[in-house]
């Protein structure tokens, strides 16, 4: 399984009660008929304390019940022009200068490890939990050059329709599975322990 961390996370998780989200459950309840050998999950560490505290701890979690493993991109600040919604009562600017913050790398790592381990035969059956169409591209090389069958869950509300198209099976990520797929609130494993923060 392969898991674009912001597309799910945007989709399917923000401002809902499943954040502590057990990733490999989720895969396993998907794919139920296949054996799952590995949940590759692709994010970056948001730029807040409280928010990157929060998010390693849950990464750490994950890590810690095995078939699991992270790859991280970054996020890249630089000031952009946009369009205002007014025009400036004082200088006449109808633009405005700001600072954005990008998450950059996801995409392109995922699709470099979804191509690799398809070539390196690695899988017979992948799915991708995006609804990111930029994935169209490793997922038909996945398939036509190395005769694999991949998948993509859709965690956001509207599908992406060239996925749909391009993908052996398609399935909506929905909230009931969401809900059964909950970490318990205390993690342990040998060597340590992870408590769900009170406001995930």
């Amino acid at each position: 399984m392969y898991v674009d961390g912001f597309n799910l996370y945007y989709g399917s998780l923000k401002n809902t009660p499943y954040r502590w989200l057990d990733l490999v459950t989720l895969s396993e309840l998907m794919l139920p008929s296949h054996e799952l050998l590995e949940v590759k999950y692709f994010t970056a560490i948001v730029d807040s304390p409280e928010g990157s505290a929060r998010q390693q701890l849950y990464i750490s979690a994950l890590e810690s019940r095995g078939r699991f493993s992270t790859c991280r991109g970054h996020f890249l600040s630089h000031v952009k022009r946009k369009r205002r919604a007014d025009i400036c009562q004082q200088c006449g600017e109808r633009h405005a200068a700001v600072f954005v913050t990008e998450e950059k790398g996801t995409d392109v790592n995922l699709a470099t490890h979804l191509v690799y381990d398809a070539c390196t035969d690695a899988f017979d059956v992948a799915a991708v939990i995006s609804n990111d169409s930029d994935l169209v591209m490793p997922i038909q090389f996945a398939r036509e050059k190395c005769s694999k069958i991949v998948g993509v869950i859709n965690p956001q509300q509207h599908p992406a329709r060239a996925l749909m198209e391009t993908a052996d099976f398609y399935k909506k990520l929905r909230t009931g599975v969401l809900q059964a797929s909950q970490l318990p609130d205390i993690v342990e494993s040998s060597s340590r322990r992870f408590v769900k923060p009170r406001t995930w």
